[in-house]
């Protein structure tokens, strides 16, 4: 017996395949140093940047001797290194969920390579949904914006905002970024890139758009009615995957989906269309964040169109192809089965009935006596 020879599993430092085995860990050592930069004086001025949230701005809530300090927090450009810090963050969420939760059930279950894939990318955006749509919902209701609609643009520009609605959108432009280097981690096929490409380009500009322009209030309320609709597609996905007679989510799915385009369409129109449109402080004003002119207002309503536009046409073909293949199966159902040729056995006890027969004629008994 020959001997066999030694491989060695471990891929060479630095190579791709040692990076996207171990891309979980390197990133754990970059976000630590970060966090052990907040130990010393000398570091800590800069570490914080990444890690808290900046432009702080305190505000007294009531007059007299039952005033109270309330922190408000407004956007900036060191907001760019807090949304990496959190991007790092996300990387390593991910990959805890992938390692301790995916792949066990796919050990279990035995996907194909193609129900692989898409079972990861729905367990993965379920739970991220499932937590923004929960964070985000509770910011609406601490806030009060669902009570009355007008809120949503009365006192433009929202330049100040509470704590836990800037982190909100920090931790949104973090997770978002953290899919585009997920790409090259999770070995994505060529030909899912361009798809994920666009709807990642398509998050990152809304969400970075409803942050910039101070049109928080709205984007906070259009991603929460999003993620909603989102949640429910991909966790009737993954239910199809464990049984694939429950459909019965999609078609729930398939209603609210055209529901959300037009109360999307709906509010965009309201907040930006009319209610910008008749406020007191129209204008220009970077310095006060004021972005209410009518090229600004145009490009939002534009961009909010253009992209449920692009949503409903995928929607659509979706639709389409999956009546396409419905019909297909039911077609192939319907048709009669081909006549089945005689099995072998059949063919041969006939053989062995003629041999009888033929054992059986005068002749052969001649030559037997003979």
């Amino acid at each position: 017996m020959p001997i066999r020879k030694k491989t060695n599993k471990n891929p060479p430092v630095m190579s791709h395949e040692f990076i996207i085995q171990n891309h979980a860990d390197i990133v754990s050592c970059v976000a630590m140093v970060f966090l052990l930069g907040l130990m010393f004086e000398i570091t800590s001025k800069f570490a914080v940047i990444f890690i808290t949230v900046q432009y702080n701005v305190t505000i007294s809530a009531n007059e007299g001797p039952d005033e109270t300090a309330v922190n408000y927090f407004h956007h900036g450009i060191k907001d760019l290194a807090t949304v990496f810090f959190y991007m790092l963050v996300a990387i390593i969420m991910h990959a805890i969920i992938q390692e301790y939760v995916l792949d066990k059930i796919n050990k279990k279950k035995h996907f194909s390579k193609t129900k692989h894939s898409k079972f990861n990318e729905s367990g993965q955006l379920s739970a991220f949904y499932l937590f923004s749509f929960g964070w985000g919902a509770s910011i609406l209701l601490s806030e009060n914006f669902l009570s009355n609609p007008v809120n949503l643009w009365e006192g433009y520009p929202h330049t100040l905002m509470p704590f836990q609605m800037k982190f909100y959108f920090i931790c949104q432009l973090g997770y978002w970024l953290h899919a585009l280097p997920e790409l090259y981690f999770q070995k994505t096929k060529k030909e899912d890139i361009p798809r994920q490409l666009v709807y990642i380009f398509l998050y990152l500009v809304h969400i970075a758009g409803a942050y910039i322009l101070n049109l928080n209030r709205l984007g906070l309320v259009l991603l929460v009615l999003h993620y909603f609709i989102e949640l429910l597609f991909h966790v009737s996905r993954l239910i199809y995957f464990s049984n694939e007679n429950r459909q019965f989510g999609f078609t729930i799915w398939a209603v609210l989906f055209v529901l959300g385009r037009l109360l999307t369409l709906s509010l965009s129109v309201l907040t930006v269309g009319f209610g910008l449109a008749t406020a007191e402080n129209q204008g220009f004003d970077l310095a006060a964040g004021n972005f209410n002119i009518v090229f600004v207002r145009i490009t939002v309503l534009a961009a909010i169109c253009l992209s449920q536009v692009f949503m409903m046409w995928k929607f659509i073909n979706f639709q389409l192809r999956r009546w396409r293949e419905h019909s297909q199966v039911q077609t192939l159902k319907k048709k009669p089965a081909p006549a089945k040729s005689k099995s072998k056995k059949d063919k041969a006890n006939g053989l062995n009935g003629v041999n009888s027969h033929a054992a059986d004629s005068p002749r052969a008994r001649k030559e037997k006596s003979s």
